[in-house]
């Protein structure tokens, strides 16, 4: 499929979304960050915008994009709503052609999941990569369904944090897997309605210089 159908299905989804005025950071995020000294991030397929703005208001300088238009837009207003606009530059941007330049202390992805075409393996190595010495990337995988996903594919996988490690095939020298497990946590979807899920948690820090 092309790009073209993934930024309007992506568009769709959360234009059918009601705008949350106070969208929550995913929790994986809260448990890790604290504690490493606020510089630039990347959020990876920014969604709601509840990561980027967290992250904002903790003194991180936040560039996170989507490939819906309308996600970024949402945010744009919202970062500017809490005079927080000069902390995080938000925009529509499709990954499968590469990630927004420069390097960061922190990139984070979380749920980067998608129906269409996206070497996800290609896109988190360079997001490795792009990092500082000292730097984090924080991948946080779905490990299980929710009731109100897009995807309710019974068949669908889900790889261990683990194998997505192994698949980004990075150097140890360079690189350390920092956090590797599978927690639960009780959810709420967007109906109000609550379910025990499971996160896959990937967190892996480039070597100091």
């Amino acid at each position: 499929m092309s790009s073209t159908e993934a930024h309007a299905f992506w568009d769709d989804v959360y234009a059918a979304r009601a705008e949350q005025q106070q969208p929550k950071p995913n929790q994986r995020l809260t448990e890790i960050v604290p504690g490493q000294a606020p510089g630039d991030a990347l959020d990876l397929g920014c969604g709601g915008g509840g990561d980027a703005l967290w992250l904002a208001e903790q003194g991180w300088r936040v560039t996170a994009v989507d490939i819906s238009a309308v996600a970024a837009d949402r945010l744009t207003a919202l970062a500017n709503a809490r005079g927080l606009g000069d902390r995080i530059t938000a925009a529509r941007h499709d990954l499968g052609a590469g990630l927004p330049a420069g390097e960061f202390d922190l990139v984070c992805a979380h749920y980067l999941h998608t129906p269409f075409d996206l070497d996800r393996a290609s896109v988190l190595r360079a997001a490795a990569h792009a990092l500082r010495a000292g730097g984090r990337l924080v991948v946080v995988d779905h490990g299980s369904i929710a009731p109100w996903s897009w995807d309710q594919n019974p068949d669908l996988r889900h790889p261990p944090p683990q194998e997505v490690a192994a698949d980004l095939a990075l150097d140890p020298r360079a690189w350390a897997v920092e956090r590797a497990d599978s927690p639960r946590r009780t959810a709420t979807g967007p109906d109000g309605s609550t379910a025990e899920l499971t996160d896959h948690v990937l967190v892996i820090r480039r070597a100091d210089g």
